[in-house]
């Protein structure tokens, strides 16, 4: 690669936005001493979905929809890495949200309620939403409307507004926020969805060997960071996963495919 690419957009939160960089120079040494050039630092992209495709990428963390939808076949799985959200390691699963004072308890009274959603390939904030409801019986007529709001965190501050009724929030960025949010204060959680593989580490095609020597760096890079670091960004290891582990995601999302389709822009 002439201009590696790296990029951990997933939770690149401003508040942590130091420990991520060095999170990342870890990584930057780790991946030297398996023989990787690797850039000074990381992209930051607003759309990072063209750099999950690009020849030049090095590592990146992604989404598991778009990775079993879309990428499973340019990229190479890395691994998935693993938080401290009472989890299976390298799994996680998405807390569903509603302000204080709404009267909805459970997702059994949606009726009428506006879902904000963050992406409509998203796997935590819609995917997993119409999972839930799928399996829980619960008809998508409920609800009253759907509201793009962009982010996990815009969503937050909407639901705290009152301007969409529902959310659905990955367990991490749910964590972030009750440290750094304040409008999480405003809201309460009535329910969570059945975990699925976590946002996983990819990189672009490549052969087995090498996959495995960035992984190793992954692992080293971990370890060596100080505990206080790990701690901010919840991070706790990393998981080695396979395309199999993440089936489940695309057998959930065909269930619910169609519907989706009719009700995201």
């Amino acid at each position: 690669m002439k201009n590696p690419i790296a990029l951990l957009p997933m939770y690149d939160w401003p508040e942590i936005l130091d420990a991520t960089n060095d999170y990342w120079n870890a990584l930057r040494e780790a991946l030297a001493d398996q023989g990787f050039a690797s850039p000074q630092l990381l992209t930051r992209p607003e759309d990072p979905f063209l750099l999950w495709r690009s020849p030049e990428l090095l590592i990146a963390q992604t989404c598991g929809l778009p990775y079993v939808e879309q990428l499973s076949t340019e990229v190479s799985l890395i691994g998935t890495p693993a938080y401290d959200i009472d989890c299976g390691a390298g799994s996680y699963f998405s807390v569903i949200a509603v302000h204080n004072d709404s009267n909805i308890e459970t997702c059994a009274d949606l009726n009428g309620a506006t879902f904000g959603y963050n992406d409509p390939l998203s796997q935590s904030g819609a995917a997993a939403f119409f999972s839930h409801l799928h399996t829980s019986g619960i008809s998508v007529n409920k609800i009253g409307g759907f509201e793009r709001v962009m982010s996990h965190r815009n969503a937050i501050r909407q639901l705290s507004e009152r301007k969409v009724d529902v959310i659905a929030i990955d367990a991490v960025s749910w964590e972030l926020a009750k440290r750094y949010e304040r409008n999480v204060a405003a809201l309460r959680v009535i329910g969570q969805t059945t975990p699925t593989p976590g946002l996983p580490y990819i990189t672009f095609h490549r052969p087995k060997t090498e996959v495995d020597r960035i992984h190793h760096a992954v692992i080293e890079a971990i370890a060596s960071l100080p505990s206080s670091k790990r701690e901010a960004l919840l991070l706790t290891g990393l998981a080695a996963t396979t395309i199999a582990d993440y089936q489940c995601i695309k057998s959930r999302f065909d269930m619910v495919r169609d519907t989706m389709s009719a009700c995201l822009r």
